[in-house]
């Protein structure tokens, strides 16, 4: 948390006001690390996979949505509250009937729904009743049917889509782990019946085998399947990172959603919601799996896996494709003109082809050391030997060796190494 504030990953929401709990604003690498995040999973889905396309749905729909979902009865949680120091717990987290702060007596439990309500219109005591979206899917089987409509897809196939949920949450906590406002990425997978099993397990495969690509240490993730299953469910497994300090390690669920969603939204909208296969005429109300996580608890489990105390200095050893800047250019020293002129050609023509920061401050070994805690995969020195022989210091971050390349090699050279199209 404190590279994070520090180096411009994350700050707290409001701050300057004393912040509020459960949000947070991504600073400038945060901001460019997190986009790096959302691009990939987007690219993965929709272009690695020709059978899902995207939406992007609104964060405000009808409030008889929340009643078709299910969430206005059922996204609940029994709260208590301190009689002595008046802070509430969810009573799933209590191990005992004494408050676990100050040891004071506890109310009875009362049910709290943690939708945010919100009211639209501009005549005080006509406004509607909406609610902000507890969970990012529900557009998706809102425009199911339009997507059929308006594409050539046929069953099986997904719909994605990435977006901000908000939540009421009692005890947000744990840095970007629980927040009142974060976002998702979501797919739904669409199948008949019969396949259902078939393809629940492809996407428990698929889904890990994507999120193994970009840990640091891939050997951290695991599977954890649920005994106590949500009212929609039918089966349901988390992705987990098993090194997280944080009590609870849920990355992505993977969940077995059956015809609810489908079935649910046709009965209290009125609108036939099901399937005509073309070639049997078979009409069935298509299954769902899901695979749903999230993008801010993505971005903290990969932080906490890259960050590593070595000697004298913090690195994040970030997958190359997530940090923030790909590569660092620097002159040897910032008042000799020649190296400066020299290295800001070297930094506009990187900056051509990758995310590439440009860095002066204090000597050179400081700016190593500033860039290795904030994930830069490579840094270019620009030395008095650059303006004879046309070639630069590269160093990498993680062996911290140094070698000689090339300026008209650079582009190439870090093509290859990141595994980016030059």
């Amino acid at each position: 948390m404190s590279l994070c504030k520090r180096r411009g990953f994350v700050y707290p929401g409001s701050e300057i006001y004393g912040g509020f709990q459960g949000f947070y604003d991504f600073g400038p690498l945060g901001v460019e690390m997190k986009n790096n995040l959302k691009k990939l999973w987007w690219n993965w889905m929709t272009v690695q996979h020709e059978d899902i396309v995207g939406i992007d749905g609104a964060i405000i729909t009808n409030p008889k949505v929340w009643e078709a979902s299910g969430h206005v009865k059922s996204f609940t949680d029994p709260l208590s509250e301190c009689k002595k120091c008046h802070h509430r717990f969810k009573v799933d987290d209590l191990k005992d009937k004494k408050c676990p702060d100050c040891g004071g007596e506890l109310t009875e439990p009362k049910q709290f729904n943690i939708l945010v309500p919100t009211q639209l219109g501009v005549i005080e005591g006509e406004k509607t009743d909406a609610y902000l979206r507890g969970e990012a899917c529900q557009t998706i089987y809102l425009d199911f049917k339009n997507v059929l409509d308006t594409s050539r897809l046929k069953i099986p196939f997904g719909i994605c889509q990435i977006g901000k949920a908000f939540r009421n949450e009692v005890t947000p906590g744990n840095f970007l782990f629980r927040q009142r406002e974060f976002e998702q990425w979501d797919l739904q997978w669409f199948t008949h019946p019969a396949e259902m099993e078939k393809w629940f397990e492809f996407w428990k495969g698929e889904r890990m085998n994507w999120y193994k690509s970009l840990f640091t240490h891939p050997e951290n993730l695991g599977f954890h399947k649920h005994e106590k299953l949500a009212h929609y469910a039918k089966q349901a497994y988390d992705i987990i990172y098993t090194n997280s300090p944080c009590e609870i390690e849920e990355v992505e669920g993977i969940h077995w959603r059956g015809d609810w969603d489908l079935s649910r939204h046709s009965e209290y909208s009125g609108q036939d919601l099901s399937y005509t296969d073309p070639e049997t005429k078979e009409k069935f109300i298509p299954q769902i799996v899901e695979t749903s996580g999230g993008v801010d608890r993505m971005f903290l489990f990969l932080l906490i896996d890259a960050y590593a105390e070595e000697e004298d200095r913090i690195v994040l050893k970030l997958n190359s494709k997530v940090a923030p800047y790909k590569v660092a250019v620097f002159p040897l020293l910032r008042n000799k003109p020649e190296l400066v002129e020299k290295a800001r050609e070297v930094y506009q023509d990187l900056k051509k082809y990758f995310s590439v920061v440009w860095d002066d401050r204090g000597n050179i070994g400081k700016r190593y050391y500033a860039q290795d805690e904030i994930g830069t995969p490579y840094c270019v020195t620009v030395d008095f030997e650059s303006l004879e022989d046309k070639a630069v210091t590269v160093r990498d971050r993680d062996t911290m060796k140094q070698e000689r390349i090339k300026i008209g090699d650079l582009a190439s050279y870090f093509a290859d190494k990141l595994e980016l199209p030059c």
